[in-house]
């Protein structure tokens, strides 16, 4: 993703930003699940979003298909008298738990018919695996740079894509402590690109005075230029 080039200097920013708080009383592990909503917290946060992006030179806004990604970018689309587009490859991971309540403490790790899920953290053997969502992720986020270039895009989308593509951007590696996600509620992750390859990350929860704080991120090595 950060090789190649246009062979142009201009500038665009890619914003990308993850959903409000979801309406989950049942605290089902949701996924690509449809009819999962914002909460009235959730929306809240949309509209913090949409403030804070408010004064930048937004040309194009784009979101995964999902309920909570729409609404999410509904807000942000109209401060700039925009459409929302919708794109399939933004959607969030996929997970062979979806549908179910699956935690530490909830006794999950202990049926032996989930341990087949479980034997390889790094791919990861219970889910998509990171480099397909770094694939779909990456051609997402270049459909959203072509569509604004020389302005700026916002692509809604999820934590677990966003965080993948973002260590990927910063060279990381993809296996990861989910607790150490630095990508809270109505976060958005910036990605500044010269021509076609990215140059740069930034990172800001302009919502994080409303987002619970047993729901908020890790914090990661420092933020700067990609891959370093």
């Amino acid at each position: 993703m950060n090789s190649g080039s246009s062979g142009s200097d201009e500038l665009t920013v890619v914003h990308v930003v993850r959903h409000g708080e979801v309406h989950n009383p049942g605290g089902i592990l949701y996924g690509r699940a449809p009819g999962y909503h914002l909460s009235e917290l959730g929306r809240k946060m949309a509209d913090r979003v949409a403030e804070h992006l408010a004064q930048r030179d937004i040309a194009y806004v784009v979101a995964s298909p999902l309920e909570r990604a729409q609404e999410t970018a509904t807000p942000i689309a109209e401060a700039h008298g925009l459409d929302l587009a919708k794109d399939e490859r933004l959607i969030e991971a996929a997970n062979v738990f979806a549908g179910k309540t699956f935690g530490v403490g909830d006794g999950a790790l202990r049926k032996p018919a989930n341990w087949k899920y479980l034997t390889n953290p790094f791919r990861p053997s219970w889910g998509e695996p990171y480099i397909d969502q770094v694939v779909r992720m990456s051609a997402a986020l270049g459909a959203a740079r072509d569509a604004a270039r020389g302005h700026e895009a916002v692509c809604v989308s999820h934590q677990l894509p966003i965080w993948v593509i973002r260590s990927y951007a910063e060279r990381r590696r993809l296996w990861h402590d989910p607790r150490r996600r630095q990508c809270t509620l109505a976060s958005v992750t910036s990605f500044t690109y010269r021509g076609d390859a990215i140059v740069s990350v930034g990172y800001a929860e302009p919502a994080i005075d409303l987002v619970p704080a047993h729901l908020r991120g890790g914090v990661p090595k420092p933020i700067g230029s990609a891959g370093k």
